[in-house]
């Protein structure tokens, strides 16, 4: 429930965070402020990709939220009437699917309106750049700071054109698996394909893709989003759960159940025996089903907060690994730098380097589906083959504390800036990673991730230890001392 009475205003700021700008409806995102913020972005867009592109064109798109294609048009309108060439989606669609139209279209770039995997009440506006992909803060920072002092010259208007983002979309993801051995495997029923859309842009997305039946639940358009925010977690996903293990009851054949978030760009899966499983599992199969079996190299990007299995796998193959803080931009960064095979996050978020800088669910259920029909066994199978490979076992979890207010945050920081901790849990520390909060290495091999919201009193702890238990053990013990 949001509390009103700390609700933004339409006095406060824009502020753009880590992807995008978001805001409650009706308080904070209104249709006067993304009148305001549309065309100024498409002008910053223009200063910096214009001679690069040579485009006048924006594409706008959005997802299923709360009159997120009113929104759309307002922002459509706005840019129009700066002088630029607008291309409006249609329908929604995942925002990927609209990164993907800002490359082949050969765009300045995109404005989508999204609130991807938060509450219902909430709506975002996401800015991508020509390459297609999120563009960097300094972008961001330019946007807030033009909104200040914006003043458009009379010009004349561009045009609006509308277009369907899904058949290029879906045709751009075909071509990067072997659709017809997927298609033959669910043709035969080798295996059946389930996938939660939780009411969000991956509605049929599949379907589109592989046009075989798939197992699709929560399709409707639902801006309360059945009452849950959109995002892959074991606590939302109880219908999921019941069909998959009922199915796996009565049936000895392989299953792989998919879940994506509000716009698509997260993703989580689920076994054949209604195992939950986590980008944390999802991206050591990845990397080795893209080397072992499609042959394909490049540097592993993977965030601080991410297990350790991923470069043990890596290292299987002998494949660089690359660290970045917190965050899907600063894997776009790092795609757009060097030769990438993978990037992951552990909320979720996968992309790839031979697509787009950009995090990509249905790409991401596509390979893994490949991953599943070209070895013949069940995801859960392929990851723990993958756990006795590396001999490394371990178990994860997160926790998102609430603190009483920001004093108490900076208290917090400080204690961890000027009294290092040198045990946790009963457990010696043995260094500490500052790459983006505070990362503790253990003496039990396990760690503890200490980050801290940096716009509302919350503190986010992550700990990898062998067992479930000492993963409970180490947060409950985080929990306390950040609370005592």
């Amino acid at each position: 429930m949001i509390e009103l009475n700390c609700l933004p205003t339409v006095d406060s700021p824009i502020k753009f965070g880590t992807d995008g700008w978001r805001g409650v409806i009706a308080a904070d995102f209104t249709f006067e402020r993304v009148a305001k913020v549309a065309p100024v972005a498409a002008q910053v867009l223009a200063d910096l990709y214009g001679n690069i592109t040579g485009s006048r064109t924006i594409v706008v798109g959005y997802d299923r939220r709360f009159q997120a294609e009113e929104f759309a048009r307002v922002a459509a309108e706005a840019i129009s009437t700066a002088g630029f060439n607008v291309l409006l989606s249609e329908c929604s669609a995942p925002t990927p699917a609209f990164s993907w139209a800002v490359k082949q279209q050969n765009a300045l770039g995109a404005l989508v309106m999204t609130a991807s995997h938060n509450p219902p009440a909430y709506l975002g506006l996401k800015v991508k750049g020509y390459f297609g992909g999120s563009v960097p803060p300094e972008v961001t920072q330019q946007i807030e700071a033009q909104l200040k002092k914006e003043s458009f010259n009379s010009v004349s208007p561009g045009a609006v054109n509308y277009f369907n983002p899904w058949p290029s979309y879906c045709q751009e993801l075909q071509g990067k698996v072997d659709i017809a051995e997927i298609k033959k495997a669910i043709a035969s029923s080798a295996i059946t394909v389930f996938a939660d859309v939780m009411h969000g842009a991956a509605a049929s997305g599949l379907q589109q893709i592989l046009q075989e039946n798939i197992r699709e639940i929560n399709s409707d358009r639902d801006p309360l989003f059945g009452g849950n925010p959109p995002e892959p977690l074991p606590r939302y996903l109880s219908q999921l759960f019941r069909l998959v293990r009922l199915y796996h009851r009565t049936n000895q054949k392989l299953a792989l159940a998919f879940v994506f978030d509000g716009d698509s760009d997260r993703i989580a899966a689920v076994d054949t025996q209604g195992n939950f499983l986590s980008s944390q599992i999802l991206i050591p199969i990845l990397i080795q089903h893209l080397s072992e079996r499609r042959g394909y190299s490049g540097e592993v990007v993977k965030t601080v907060s991410c297990s350790d299995l991923i470069p043990r796998v890596a290292e299987l193959y002998n494949l660089p690994v690359y660290e970045t803080p917190i965050g899907y931009k600063y894997i776009g960064d790092r795609m757009l730098a060097t030769s990438v095979l993978i990037g992951g996050e552990e909320s979720g978020g996968i992309g790839y380097g031979n697509h787009i800088p950009e995090r990509d669910a249905l790409l991401s259920a596509l390979y893994l589906l490949e991953a599943v029909v070209f070895s013949g066994k069940d995801i859960g199978e392929l990851y723990h083959n993958l756990q006795q490979k590396t001999n490394f076992f371990s178990t994860y979890d997160r926790l998102d504390l609430p603190l009483a207010n920001m004093q108490v945050r900076a208290r917090l920081l400080s204690q961890l800036q000027t009294h290092p901790l040198k045990e946790i849990a009963g457990k010696s520390v043995l260094d500490c990673n500052t790459i983006d909060g505070y990362k503790f290495r253990l003496s039990d091999h396990s760690w503890l991730l200490i980050r801290f919201s940096g716009t509302e009193p919350v503190l986010r702890l992550y700990c990898e230890a062998p067992t479930s238990e000492q993963v409970h053990q180490t947060l409950t013990w985080a929990k306390n001392w950040a609370l005592t």
